[in-house]
This record gives structure tokens, C-alpha cells and sequence, in this order.
């Protein structure tokens, strides 16, 4: 498919409903309102072309910028362009999910997530913790810098609550990523997850709720399933 063809499609699958819902959440024009399954179904067709992946976050539509997420080889990515993704954001949808899980899968994963944790902008901090969020979540423990893991989970329960609205948000995501998905720090998240107990965050006109860190850890711990790592964290 050529870039105008997708665009079209994309266009063609758009619906005001969907739009609606999209500006609850926050979105900021343009886009046209296709909801995710329905994108999917142009994957296959996208991620023939990577050239044309890259040319489809750089239209700066929404949905465009979204798929782009979904078929560009994270492990091509340089960091410059990462950087520039990253700029790009509008809105915390494109930084929590789609550069973060690109990012994630790159090879700059771990590099990126602290530089952009640290930044003044809220949606760059965002992306930055969840980039880290989504990398414990698939890179095997060895690899991880366990000491580095637990002073971020320090950070984050003497900071949550005085944090901004939407990086409270992905710091709670966090910690329960890093109990589910590291054994050896699973006790650690779990106690910090009781120390910062209920985070109020601000998510607009919807009916999404932040979930409860203890509960949800407890949830994965009662299945058996800690320490079970993704096979990728881009969906």
C-alpha cells in the first residue's frame, strides 16, 4: 500500500463516535477516529514497508501515528529518531503507548527511559517511565539493573502524590510492572505499592480508573504468573 492509500483507509475506518471517545481521553487534532482493532487490520500491509511506517508518524495524525507504533522494527530505530518521536507527542496516548513501547523494544530502551524521566515536560516524563515500565516487562532480570530498579521505586513512593497528573499515573504503572515482571524486587514493589496506596489522577470526562497497585500485583501473584516476562510490550 502507498501512503495515500493508507491514509485513506484510515480516513475511510474513522467514525465520530470513536472521535468522541478519543477527545474524552484527551486527543488532540487531527485524527480521524478509528478504533484499534480496526487498524490492526492494516498491519500486515504497513509493516512490509518500514520506510513507510516512519512516513506515517511524521503525518502527525493520531491514527497514522498509531499504527506507526504498531509496524515500525523497534530494533532499527536510532536514538535521534527515538528522540524525535518522542517531541512529537501531543497527547499522553502516542507517549505511554506508542513511542514508549517502541522505545522499549529498541536498543536504547533503558538509556532513553532515565533521560526522558527526569525531563520538565509532563508527556516526555511519561513516556519515560513508561518506557521503563514496559522494558522490565520483557527484558530477562539478568539484564537489569536491579540497584537502579529499587531507587526508582524509592523515587516513586516519596514522589507520586506531589507528581503531575499523568506521570502519577504511569509512576503507579510502574510499580506494579516491576512486581510483576522482576522476582527479585516483587517484595520491594509490593511494599512501596502499600506505602502510596490509592493515586488520584485527573483522566477527564471517562470511566477509566488507576488501578490499585497491591490489588494488582496481588492478582498477578495469586496466578502464578510473577516473573513471567512479555514477548513484547507494542500491542
Amino acid at each position: 500500500m502507498t501512503y495515500e492509500e493508507v491514509m485513506q483507509a484510515l480516513a475511510d475506518m474513522g467514525t465520530e463516535q470513536t472521535k468522541n471517545t478519543y477527545i474524552r481521553h484527551g486527543a488532540v487534532e487531527p485524527f480521524f477516529g478509528v478504533k484499534i482493532g480496526d487498524m490492526k487490520k492494516l498491519v500486515k500491509h504497513v509493516k512490509k514497508d518500514q520506510a513507510l511506517a516512519l512516513q506515517l508518524y511524521e503525518s502527525g495524525i493520531y491514527d497514522a501515528m498509531y499504527l506507526a507504533g504498531l509496524t515500525v522494527n523497534p530494533k532499527t530505530m536510532t536514538k535521534d529518531k527515538l528522540q524525535h518521536w518522542v517531541a512529537n507527542v501531543k497527547w499522553y496516548s502516542p507517549a505511554e503507548y506508542t513511542v514508549a513501547g517502541v522505545a522499549a523494544e529498541s536498543p536504547y530502551a533503558r538509556e532513553l527511559a532515565v533521560e526522558w524521566i527526569d525531563s520538565t515536560d509532563e508527556l516526555v516524563a511519561v513516556c519515560g517511565w513508561s518506557t521503563y515500565a514496559n522494558y522490565v516487562s520483557i527484558a530477562p532480570d539478568e539484564q537489569l539493573d536491579i540497584e537502579e530498579i529499587r531507587g526508582y521505586l524509592e523515587r516513586v513512593q516519596e514522589t507520586i502524590h506531589g507528581e503531575r497528573n499523568r506521570v502519577r499515573y504511569v509512576m503507579n504503572t510502574f510499580v506494579i510492572s516491576v512486581g510483576a515482571y522482576v522476582k527479585e524486587l516483587t517484595e520491594e514493589a509490593k511494599q512501596v505499592a502499600e506505602a502510596i496506596g490509592k493515586v488520584n489522577v485527573d483522566v477527564g470526562n471517562t470511566a477509566c480508573k488507576v488501578p490499585l497497585a497491591t490489588e494488582y500485583i496481588g492478582k498477578i501473584e495469586s496466578m502464578g504468573r510473577i516473573g513471567n516476562k512479555k514477548k513484547t510490550c507494542i500491542c
